[in-house]
């Protein structure tokens, strides 16, 4: 099973940058070796439904320690029996403009 994540992770209750804080989970999301592009406003994820959810898990995890309030989105894209979608799908549009 394929997925594309499209997921955001950051405290609310440390000021005004959070950078800090998106480059840790960054870090978590790399050590996993799944497909990542990093974009200005999240990170999309791509990888088998279980891997993705275990990945964010332990954002969650890592961020929970140091915040007492959080802010996450997820948005998902599942389809059957497809990969290397992320780049695929900016390829897509690109060919269209």
């Amino acid at each position: 099973m394929s997925v594309v994540v499209d997921f955001s992770i950051f405290p609310i209750d440390k000021g005004i940058s959070v950078s800090p804080y998106v480059a840790e989970a960054l870090q978590i999301i790399k050590k996993s070796k799944l497909t990542y592009q990093l974009g200005p406003m999240g990170t999309c994820i791509e990888g088998d439904w279980n891997d993705v959810m275990e990945v964010i898990q332990q954002c969650f995890e890592n961020l929970k320690q140091q915040s007492d309030r959080i802010y996450m989105t997820i948005k998902v894209d599942y389809r059957k029996g497809h990969s290397g979608r992320i780049a695929g799908k900016i390829k897509s549009v690109e060919k269209k403009i």
